[in-house]
């Protein structure tokens, strides 16, 4: 028996398929975007959790690397190691002492440059002075020994709070710190029991 389509069905059955192939499409796409963000070039070579990482120099601990995720990529001219979930950098004295400490909330290390930059709410502290560094980005250069940045800083000390508008750039355990672009409120004191803000 022949089955006889009016207009009316040739117009409904193209409409029926029209989602379908809309659906499948889309698919499509999705499979694409996944297969691109997990492609073995995206994906780490090797992740570590709560990792401790040591830095010596002459046989002497300098300074440690807590995180709790390390992310490693070894592929390309410029291998790195990527801290998704931030950092902590604790420095040593030759004796053993905690002389000072930097944390961020994400961090990425060039290995071939040995080189750190620390980004979003960063906080630096300096053990035997007191200082208190916060910026949003800084820089670990391990060859040359410095800590810098070109953002804006505020360095809380005792004598008051100290702006670099274009940063600071300081030794490695955050001694000798130049602020760049220097302004700030100092407290000095006039007389005993009484302090004057200049």
């Amino acid at each position: 028996m022949k089955k006889i389509f009016s207009s009316h069905d040739t117009v409904i059955i193209p409409m029926l398929f029209l989602p379908l192939v809309m659906l499948l499409s889309g698919c499509k796409n999705d499979i694409e975007t996944i297969q691109a963000l997990t492609s073995e070039s995206n994906l780490p070579d090797v992740t570590g959790f709560d990792i401790e990482m040591q830095y010596t120099d002459s046989g002497f601990l300098k300074g440690k690397i807590l995180a709790p995720e390390v992310l490693q990529y070894n592929k390309g001219d410029d291998p790195y190691n990527e801290f998704p979930r931030g950092m902590t950098a604790i420095f040593y004295d030759k004796a053993g002492n905690e002389t000072s400490f930097i944390r961020s909330s994400y961090a990425i290390f060039y290995s071939k440059k040995q080189l750190w930059e620390g980004r979003n709410q960063v906080y630096g502290e300096n053990r035997v002075t007191g200082e208190r560094i916060e910026t949003d980005q800084i820089f670990w250069d391990q060859e040359k020994k410095r800590i810098y940045s070109e953002k804006f800083t505020k360095i809380s000390k005792a004598d008051g709070i100290h702006i670099g508008e274009y940063g600071f750039e300081a030794e490695e355990n955050l001694s000798q710190v130049q602020l760049r672009g220097y302004s700030g409120t100092v407290s000095v004191k006039d007389e005993p029991g009484g302090e004057t803000n200049h």
